[in-house]
């Protein structure tokens, strides 16, 4: 704004007759307010001489006239000029414009300074806003990560817990199929009425062999079946009654060693 200012000097331009001219109206004004404030006083001290009752009775009607008095004569005042001198003129101007020029340099200087420090108070804002983004896609990133992790981690356990479920429900379905096996095994297939023991041919001196049960033999079967699936065969020995054996060979249940009559094996159905 200071750059299209025009250059205002300090030095006096005006005359000695103005400087004069301009003394002798402010001593003529001076005397007209001199002339003012002793017709006050007169006034006062008329005023101070007459009855109380009086005064408390005129004093509002004069000072509500002398109001009014002095209202029309400032309505139909028209402004005066100090004086028509242009030289007078001419430097009152100057030294006006000078101190509006003072004043708004004096604005400019402090709009720039503060421009200057909202300037500076914009680039740490912007600096701090960008260090926050940066945390903000930190912490983001890491919390995927964790919910990633997470989830993970929470299927793996559901499927394990839904795993470890199965398994027990299959155990107790097993059991109950054993125990379903075991008991119709023994209802439909009992040993001989003889009992559990029989003697072999011969001398009456030699021990007696215990038979097993049906339920028994294919247990034993399919316990070697599934501890050694590359060597199944189980060994037929006396406790093994020869009915039950033929049995479970012509069912299909159970197959025969190709080169050893006395090894049978359990059908591998799972296969």
């Amino acid at each position: 704004m200071a750059e299209y200012l025009p250059e205002i000097t300090t030095e006096s331009v005006c005359s000695l007759e103005g400087k004069r001219e301009l003394i002798e109206e402010c001593e003529s004004i001076w005397k007209q307010m001199e002339e003012c404030q002793s017709k006050l006083m007169r006034l006062e001290m008329g005023t101070s001489r007459m009855s109380d009752a009086k005064l408390s009775f005129q004093l509002p009607r004069m000072l509500m006239k002398a109001l009014r008095a002095e209202h029309n004569q400032w309505q139909n005042r028209s402004p005066e000029i100090i004086s028509t001198n242009p030289d007078v003129l001419l430097s009152l101007g100057k030294e006006e414009l000078q101190k509006v020029k003072n004043q708004l340099e004096m604005v400019l200087s402090t709009v720039q300074s503060k421009n200057k420090q909202l300037e500076e108070d914009l680039k740490r804002e912007q600096q701090w806003y960008e260090e926050q983004e940066q945390l903000l896609y930190a912490f983001q990133r890491k919390a995927n990560t964790q919910v990633g992790q997470l989830s993970t981690k929470s299927l793996k356990m559901r499927s394990l817990n839904e795993l470890e479920n199965k398994i027990l429900q299959l155990k107790s379905v097993k059991e109950e199929l054993l125990d379903a096996l075991g008991k119709f095994l023994s209802d439909h297939f009992p040993l001989p009425e003889t009992g559990r023991s029989a003697k072999k041919k011969g001398s009456s001196e030699e021990p007696s062999v215990e038979l097993i049960t049906l339920h028994e033999i294919l247990e034993m079967l399919v316990n070697k079946l599934m501890s050694t699936p590359h060597e199944p065969y189980v060994t037929i020995n006396d406790s093994f009654w020869p009915p039950y054996i033929e049995l479970l060979l012509r069912s299909g249940i159970a197959l025969r060693h190709p080169e050893d009559a006395k090894k049978i094996r359990l059908e591998a159905f799972h296969m």
